[in-house]
């Protein structure tokens, strides 16, 4: 059945199409809002997999170039198969607020695919895309328990404007994505510009207030034309089994959540594991029924020890963060490096200073992009481990990649007074909760000690929640098990001063504003703790970049002079290269920009590039060599390129017959310019000299 509707959200209109195209999909609708469409799908297999013990989710979002208008400039002129970092970045955008909210028991494989149909580059297509994920389920017979809407939040001029434009948002101090139920807030992504919490609390629930609009169109939608959820039943606990499993795994799990090194709390799991399993599986037939309600009696027991005896894994105070250890110049041979360690999560972070066409230049709906700021996150299978094939970057390091670079480029120096681009790898050495905010801290760590001058030293906590019904617990700090048996994964990196980005994933049906202020109050506290214990390795920037970093230049030129810089075909700007090594760089404006390996190369190029790009002032006296001699006088090379007229007249004090008489070509004079004209011929002087 065809349907449209339309709804007014934060002052723009947004409308929804169904029933007109892909109907052979178990729900499609066509989001809109301006001149920016996007296409959302949903199927799911018919038969119901409890066997698999995970609800198979998978989400793709795709941008397509002829939605603005342009053939991809890749060499096959198409979208390539492996998705951008924008792409995947609104993947888990979509994903993280939708996995929850599907029914218990539901299994069957769903994919849900977004796509871009048109875009006007104003309005985002991530938001139509995550809003349009909920309205497809919604309408589906898939059991989903939503539904949920989606908003971007700016902040311009001391006010908040939901889903600002391109426009809008260049000016905005901040740009998050918020998604919510009707009752209660269930995702957080984004970046600000060093914003309190208050400020951010606020922005938070301000897009919970006004997107609610868009879950009463999905409610009314549902009720008209959805179609009747598939039944499920939540797979049965066989109770007897489990009081067995209990009885025989009391005492050994009571050591197991008490054990505070996560290895041997594994080892120690592991072989109550295969007592339990021994003891109670005599036919080899229910083995894996055994670990999984083993499994769950683990989660149970943990979560009882933090709620009722408030004693966290490894004995640690609700608000404590782990002990922290931090190296810098950990490398000889990088431009900057940290070894920053929390407990059992360790990063190896670099930094590497690079000129401007060292930047990522990046394909997008926008245009080409070049980010002079990268921050790359690597997950090797050895820091928890493990064994297993080494892969490109997973959506997992792509997003951990990005919350850290979204939270230190609020701190870095303006392109006009550091114009380096500049490259953050992190590589996780170990692990156990907050790997991320780990690269965060060592990032800002090697950055300063990269000689890159921050505005100020950037830290990050990764906040967890354990909800039993009126017992609320908020843990600092948490450990992958502590992630694992929660609620709440909110990650909160900023300076002293305010945060700079966050993010947020539920497991539950939503976190009120009283649960999010208080997680975001203790952040703080936990957040400046840690920047005073990066202190003790470096207070702050070094006053210079360091030794083995490029050396950077500039010298402003008159625009005239671009091409002797630059020669036929960049002959000789390529020749200058490779014979000072240096890269060198030439704007519009004049601006030369010049990065050398070597100082004293640096200091010869700056000298040549004067010499060639020098220009003649009257009055000024030169050194030059005389290139051609005529009847009426002689030209004399004053500067690379530049010649200039010595009239006979002015070769001698006393009258000269021939101008060979006092000069030769090849010679060595010393002139005086006398004028320059409005046609750039200069007029020189031999006698003003004598």
């Amino acid at each position: 059945m065809f349907k449209r509707v339309e709804v007014e959200v934060g002052g723009k209109i947004i409308s929804l199409e169904t029933g007109k195209v892909a109907k052979q999909a178990d729900a499609a609708v066509i989001m809109q809002t301006g001149g920016t469409v996007v296409l959302v799908t949903v199927v799911a297999g018919k038969e119901n997999k409890p066997e698999l013990g995970f609800l198979p989710l998978t989400i793709e979002y795709q941008e397509r170039m002829a939605a603005v208008g342009r053939i991809p400039g890749n060499y096959f002129r198409r979208e390539i198969g492996r998705p951008s970092d924008q792409e995947v970045l609104t993947c888990r955008i979509i994903d993280r607020p939708l996995r929850p909210l599907f029914a218990e028991g539901y299994f069957s494989e769903t994919q849900i695919i977004a796509t871009v149909l048109s875009a006007d580059q104003q309005n985002d297509p991530d938001i139509l895309a995550l809003n349009g994920a909920s309205c497809a389920l919604s309408l589906s017979d898939i059991p989903f328990g939503g539904p949920i809407a989606g908003g971007r939040v700016g902040y311009v001029d001391g006010a908040y404007i939901l889903n600002p434009t391109k426009t809008e948002l260049a000016q905005s101090r901040m740009d998050m994505i918020v998604a919510c139920t009707s009752e209660a807030v269930t995702m957080v992504e984004g970046k600000a510009d060093t914003m309190s919490e208050d400020e951010i609390l606020d922005a938070i629930f301000f897009v919970f207030d006004q997107v609610q609009p868009l879950i009463d169109m999905q409610i009314d939608l549902q009720g008209s034309i959805g179609r009747k959820k598939r039944a499920v039943e939540p797979v049965p606990v066989n109770e007897e089994l489990l009081a067995k499993v209990k009885e025989i795994a009391a005492d050994g799990m009571a050591a197991v959540i008490t054990t505070a090194d996560k290895m041997e709390r594994g080892s120690a799991y592991d072989e109550l594991k295969k007592t339990v399993i021994a003891k109670l599986d005599t036919e080899g037939e229910n083995s894996k029924e055994i670990g999984t309600l083993l499994s769950g009696y683990k989660k149970k027991s943990m979560r009882a020890k933090i709620v009722d005896e408030a004693v966290r894994l490894d004995g640690r105070s609700f608000d404590q963060v782990r002990p922290i250890s931090t190296e810098v110049k950990y490398l000889p041979q990088t431009h900057g490096s940290a070894l920053f360690t929390r407990g059992e999560t360790q990063a190896l972070v670099t930094a590497t200073l690079g000129s401007q066409r060292d930047s990522q230049r990046v394909e997008t709906l926008q245009g080409e992009l070049n980010n002079r700021f990268m921050v790359h996150y690597n997950f090797p299978p050895f820091c928890v481990g493990e064994a297993r094939f080494l892969r490109g970057p997973s959506r997992r390091d792509i997003g951990h990649g990005t919350l850290a670079l979204r939270g230190l480029s609020a701190v870095l120096p303006d392109e006009e007074d550091f114009p380096y681009s500049i490259r953050v790898v992190s590589d996780i050495m170990e692990s156990n909760g907050s790997s991320s905010m780990a690269t965060v801290c060592g990032g800002s760590m090697a950055m300063m000690d990269a000689g890159v001058p921050l505005k100020a030293p950037v830290s990050g906590i990764a906040m967890g929640l354990i909800k039993e019904g009126e017992k609320v617990v908020i843990l600092s700090d948490i450990l992958g098990d502590e992630d694992h048996l929660g609620d709440m994964d909110f990650k909160i990196v900023g300076t002293e001063e305010g945060i700079t980005a966050l993010q947020m994933d539920i497991k539950i049906d939503g976190v009120g504003r009283d649960i999010m202020a208080r997680a975001l109050a203790q952040a703080k506290d936990g957040r400046v703790h840690i920047l005073a214990e990066m202190a003790k390795g470096i207070e702050g920037s070094r006053n210079d970049v360091a030794e083995h970093a490029p050396k950077y230049f500039s010298h402003k030129i008159n625009v005239d002079k671009i091409r002797d810089i630059i020669g036929p075909g960049g002959k000789i700007i390529k020749e200058m290269s490779a014979h000072y090594d240096a890269t060198i760089e030439v704007d519009d404006a004049g601006l030369v920009k010049m990065f050398t390996k070597d100082g004293s190369n640096a200091d010869a190029l700056m000298k040549k590039i004067q010499e060639m790009t020098a220009t003649a002032e009257v009055g000024k006296v030169y050194k030059g060599i005389v290139k051609t001699i005529k009847d009426f006088g002689a030209f004399v090379e004053i500067l690379p390129g530049t010649d200039g007229l010595v009239h006979i007249s002015e070769l001698a004090n006393e009258r000269v017959a021939k101008v060979s008489d006092v000069v030769k070509e090849g010679d060595e004079l010393e002139v005086k310019v006398l004028e320059v004209d409005s046609r750039g011929r200069i007029r020189l002087s031999r006698k003003a000299l004598l």
